[in-house]
């Protein structure tokens, strides 16, 4: 058989734990880019951050690193517990990390505020009735 068979292959889903991955990498493994692409473009506008700090994306991550993520309103600080060079299940994304708690709150309360808006938010009727048309033009005065 070409390349031996599937049983002898080594699956490469985690590192070890003493290894690097780049953080583009990282983020994208970890599911909080769809791509790597998106991931590098989100860590050069700044809105990844590791230690406080600007980084590019071919930056070394390793267990312990502590990694700052803003997408739109949300921000997620977490802490790195393993790497890995392959994009996993939503489990197995989930297990590469720790949110702290404060972030985790701050979210939540972000999501039910968004929420309180949106329900109290005046709603627009949609497209005018002929009726609604006849009443403001005879509001306006025009024919």
């Amino acid at each position: 058989m070409k390349g031996g068979s599937r049983d002898s292959r080594r699956p490469a889903a985690e590192a070890p734990a003493g290894e690097r991955t780049r953080l583009d990498k990282w983020l994208w493994a970890a599911r909080f880019y769809r791509t790597r692409s998106l991931a590098a473009q989100a860590i050069d506008a700044g809105q990844v951050r590791v230690a406080g700090e600007r980084v590019k994306p071919a930056h070394a991550v390793r267990s312990a690193t502590r990694i700052s993520v803003r997408k739109q309103d949300f921000a997620w600080h977490v802490e790195v517990l393993g790497t890995s060079e392959r994009r996993g299940s939503a489990a197995d994304a989930a297990a590469l990390y720790r949110e702290t708690t404060e972030s985790a709150a701050a979210r939540e309360k972000a999501v039910l505020e968004r929420k309180a808006a949106r329900e109290t938010a005046a709603q627009a009727p949609g497209r005018p009735t002929k009726r609604d048309r006849r009443k403001l033009e005879d509001f306006l005065g025009e024919p």
